[in-house]
């Protein structure tokens, strides 16, 4: 008899055991589930990560539009303009009337009617320097002509033709194959060593122009912030962005945690907590990533406090953007935030508590955990509402980033630091330019004859 409860009580230890396996995998399980529903739509993943599926619909946060495809009313065109003094003008003359066949050689014409081609001429232009050796007929000194200052080899490239690929290497094309489209196109030969030391000479000149816009951004009311593993010479580092609608500042650095200090006004950012430590700034969080949050409680766990506080963000962006948004509707849209919060707090709260190890925090759901940051960080998610200046979302700093992660996919990395911090230097001079909508080949061309200075 004694056996007969031994084994009973083995079986009954042995099924708790196997009930409490049971449980964990079928938590990793969900936890593994949820993860193959998540995309670029409904969180942080990149576009990248997507694969060929396709997405389900709908697959943008973005609203279903009442306006037709295409310019709106009251929006600039940018159509193309025909020049006042094209560089070429080819004339097509009529010889005789279409009806009776008159020769109309010698009458004049009433009106002539345009239509002008843009065209490029690709071609090696070769330009010689020539100094003159004379001797002196008094004297019999031998005097020498001098070369331009940045003339200094028997045969060398021109600032114009190291800004092309200069230029052309930051816009993601490799090096290698630089060479080979500047040989099919200009018939000029270029090593992919002589492109790394373009691009040494310009970033060593634009070094000026790279600390002052950091140093400008700084004290910007309002900036964006955001980083991005990247691979320097075989080892994982990181990239960080600083920028604003004018200016744009990348810099690299092996610690994620090596941010720009002492700082002033709003950082916009997506919640990284270092960002926090940060000391004498304001913070804005990024909603476009607490949208996507909530589109996969929304579509994953069905939870209904996510739909309305989707649609209450949504409508508080559409009242910021108005030139002079109700105060009270503000504040009713910031009471309904918390109202939302509450309801979502008592629907977890009314479920089974998720099984927790004996050391730490009580475990929570995901729905859970995005409601104590919406709570805890509600003046930074809604400071778009309060200060006009501020974005709803982060995606400028996203935008700026892209452009750097599509060198990564390009090369797959640096080979040396000294690389990569030549192409941040250069990068953020290029998207600077873009962004004030100045010349970006000139100003390009003349760093590779003197130090550049913040052009303000």
């Amino acid at each position: 008899m004694e056996h007969k409860d031994l084994v009973i009580e083995q079986l009954i230890a042995t099924n708790r055991q196997l009930q409490e396996r049971i449980k964990k995998l079928e938590e990793e399980n969900a936890d593994l589930r949820r993860r193959l529903k998540l995309d670029s739509s409904n969180s942080s993943k990149p576009p990248s990560n997507d694969g060929l599926r396709k997405k389900p619909s709908p697959g943008s946060l973005r609203e279903k539009g009442k306006h037709k495809f295409g310019g709106q009313p009251k929006h600039k065109g940018q159509t193309k303009l025909q020049v006042l003094n094209p560089d070429e003008v080819e004339k097509h003359g009529i010889d005789e009337c279409s009806d009776c066949r008159l020769c109309l050689e010698k009458v004049e014409a009433q009106k002539l009617k345009k239509r002008q081609v843009i065209e490029v001429e690709i071609k090696r232009r070769v330009i010689e320097h020539q100094v003159e050796l004379k001797i002196c007929p008094n004297c019999g000194k031998k005097n020498e002509g001098a070369f331009p200052e940045n003339v200094k080899a028997p045969v060398q490239y021109g600032q114009k033709f190291k800004a092309i690929a200069t230029y052309l290497s930051h816009h993601f094309i490799a090096k290698d194959r630089l060479s080979v489209v500047f040989k099919d196109l200009f018939g000029i030969e270029v090593s992919d060593t002589s492109i790394l030391a373009f691009e040494k000479e310009c970033a060593e000149n634009l070094q000026p122009f790279y600390e002052q816009t950091l140093e400008i951004l700084k004290k910007e009311a309002v900036k964006h912030v955001d980083e991005t593993g990247y691979r320097i010479a075989g080892k994982t580092n990181w990239l960080h962005v600083l920028s604003n609608e004018f200016f744009t500042h990348y810099r690299t650095s092996n610690k994620r945690g090596d941010l720009v200090q002492d700082m002033e006004g709003v950082i916009v950012h997506d919640h990284w907590k270092p960002y926090f430590a940060l000391e004498n700034v304001e913070h804005a969080l990024c909603n476009a990533h607490h949208l996507r949050e909530l589109k996969a409680l929304i579509e994953i766990e069905k939870e209904e406090w996510a739909l309305k506080m989707k649609l209450i963000l949504l409508e508080a962006n559409k009242l910021s953007v108005q030139d002079s948004p109700c105060k009270d509707k503000i504040h009713d849209l910031v009471n309904q935030y918390h109202n939302i919060l509450s309801e979502g707090f008592t629907y977890h709260e009314s479920l089974t508590p998720l099984e927790t190890s004996s050391r730490g925090r009580q475990k929570l759901r995901v729905g859970h955990n995005l409601l104590c940051r919406l709570k805890k960080h509600a003046s930074d998610v809604l400071r778009f509402l309060s200060d006009p200046s501020v974005p709803f979302t982060n995606n400028l700093a996203e935008r700026d980033i892209r452009m750097m992660k599509t060198k990564q996919k390009v090369s797959g990395g640096f080979r040396t630091q000294e690389g990569a911090r030549h192409f941040t230097v250069i990068r953020s001079f290029i998207s600077t330019l873009k962004k004030q909508g100045l010349d970006i080949f000139f100003h390009l061309a003349n760093a590779f004859i003197r130090p550049v200075h913040f052009m303000g």
